[in-house]
């Protein structure tokens, strides 16, 4: 086993640069999730760890080795693709076996690797199955049985959920992480979705534009954003932004009519701010200017969806009596609450 290095990592297309320097450091036996919108450069990133992208400037470490000119087969590590890539007229076993039989191992070691492989996954009952009579949750394990079949230092994951529906999904999750549990090695998750990001990892790395814009565990991410662009992408429902303009020590916010107490220490009278509030820290009010457009009904909690005359929209969790669509509402909230981030930079004012 063994941890991942970037240092000054580079991509370019041409004259398109994708990746900017990163620089990060996942330790030995770290799940890390790379997190964010669709041509963040997450997957880009994935396979220049990988080999499968070559990395233009910069170095990419694997342990103590350099790695950022190796070729794929001998870098250590294993990767699981959203298809599952499986030789449709192969059994399970030969399927899992595969990769170690066309580099010459012995029958017997490959019979051993596939068996082992097949016990944590729980495969057992169906490895003489050709790929068709399984159904997706089973063959995304059949493709992780045949990276763990490779003892790889690494494993690497590039949105291997994305084509399952909702409940296997939920599964497959859970499946994941108790295979980090049991086999330990570092593995390297990319998903869009940050609901896998929060569950899954230990180290969360938001990436926008080929940027890092922040790591760290899931709940330092939810807790203290450094930007609002962090601030928005970790939580379902995402978080709400109200502009401001700072006020005699306090936050105009036209879209509330009111002047909002906030514990950030604020910059000079006159400077414009936006205002982060959670769903779950808003509490509705039966005085207030905000129109319900929507309500949502979930069981145990449910979400309102409010507008200001100002066209700026507000989600809050609420639990008890059904919203009235139309209805007229305010919100109330801790001050302790509320985050603080600069207009034109977008970073957190703390």
């Amino acid at each position: 086993m063994s941890g991942v290095t970037l240092q000054k990592a580079i991509k370019r297309y041409g004259d398109v640069q994708v990746i900017h320097g990163v620089d990060l450091e996942i330790e030995n036996g770290e799940f890390c999730v790379f997190v964010g919108p669709s041509g963040c450069g997450k997957s880009t990133l994935l396979r220049m760890i990988a080999g499968l992208e070559e990395t233009s400037d910069g170095q990419i470490n694997i342990g103590a080795r350099d790695v950022t000119h190796v070729d794929p087969a001998e870098r250590g590590v294993a990767m699981v693709f959203q298809t599952y890539a499986l030789y449709p007229h192969m059994s399970v076993r030969d399927n899992m076996g595969f990769g170690l039989k066309m580099n010459g191992h012995p029958k017997d070691e490959i019979d051993e690797k596939v068996a082992k492989a097949s016990a944590i996954l729980k495969l057992d009952e169906y490895l003489d199955r050709k790929p068709a009579a399984l159904s997706g949750g089973q063959r995304q394990r059949v493709a992780i049985g045949r990276s763990i079949v490779r003892g790889p230092e690494v494993f690497l994951f590039d949105e291997p959920l994305s084509n399952l529906d909702a409940e296997l999904r939920v599964d497959m999750r859970v499946e994941i992480a108790r295979l980090h549990g049991e086999l330990g090695n570092t593995m390297i998750y990319v998903t869009h979705d940050q609901v896998e990001a929060m569950t899954l990892a230990d180290k969360i790395v938001v990436l926008r534009a080929g940027h890092i814009e922040q790591v760290g565990k899931p709940m330092d991410l939810y807790n203290d954003p450094d930007n609002k662009f962090v601030g928005g992408f970790i939580g379902s429902p995402p978080m709400n932004f109200l502009s401001g303009t700072v006020k005699g020590g306090a936050v105009d916010v036209p879209s509330l009519g009111r002047a909002v107490q906030v514990s950030a220490t604020l910059p000079a009278d006159g400077t414009e701010v936006i205002l982060g509030l959670r769903p779950e820290h808003l509490s509705l009010t039966s005085d207030g200017a905000l129109k319900v457009t929507h309500a949502e009904a979930l069981g145990g909690i449910g979400y309102a969806y409010l507008m200001s005359d100002q066209d700026e929209k507000l989600v809050v969790e609420h639990r008890g009596d059904a919203v009235v669509e139309g209805a007229s509402m305010g919100v109330s909230f801790d001050a302790a609450n509320v985050y603080v981030f600069d207009a034109k930079t977008e970073a957190r004012i703390r």
